[in-house]
């Protein structure tokens, strides 16, 4: 398993799962990240992982780079992970929900959260009407489908969105 941190070039071509939720806003604020990445390696996963934080896991410094980092990260991925174990004030994720609307109809995401989290009311309902799945519920499951999903994509991989006319919710609405 390969590590790609926001701090280095990113890593294109390779079976892939980009770690997408809140960032903590404080450096006293562990990143849930960092147990994602312990689990991965424990399964076994044999990809690169993209962390859209720092190697040093310091707070980001360049707004610019980090987002075109993030934009490059996601379209390469082959699956999406979206862990929101959103609280407030410190873990807001408000830049998660425009990623999590952007690339929900990409076809690769896995959508996870804890039972605790925040605000995530919405996440959920979209998440269940377009993929018809419930979210996760822990940190281990959303891994371990996010590794078989990395594993049956990899092939065929996803790196758009869909058209308008294709998305799911279109579909609905329109009939």
């Amino acid at each position: 398993m390969i590590i790609n941190y926001s701090d280095q070039e990113v890593i294109k071509g390779e079976k892939s799962i980009f770690l997408a939720g809140p960032t903590p806003r404080g450096e006293n604020i562990i990143s849930w990240r960092t147990k994602a990445c312990e689990i991965l390696m424990q399964l076994g996963f044999d990809g690169v992982v993209y962390v859209p934080e720092y190697s040093t896991w310091k707070p980001k410094d360049d707004y610019v780079d980090q987002a075109m980092w993030e934009r490059i990260a996601l379209t390469n991925a082959t699956v999406i992970l979206f862990w929101v174990p959103r609280k407030l004030p410190d873990m807001g994720g408000f830049t998660t929900n425009v990623e999590f609307g952007y690339w929900l109809h990409s076809g690769k995401v896995i959508y996870g959260r804890p039972n605790a989290a925040s605000k995530i009311k919405y996440l959920d309902w979209l998440y269940e009407l377009d993929y018809g799945k419930n979210p996760y519920e822990d940190l281990q499951s959303s891994l371990e489908v996010s590794i078989e999903l990395a594993n049956n994509l990899y092939d065929g991989q996803v790196s758009e969105i869909l058209p308008l006319e294709e998305r799911n919710i279109v579909k609905k609405i329109r009939k």
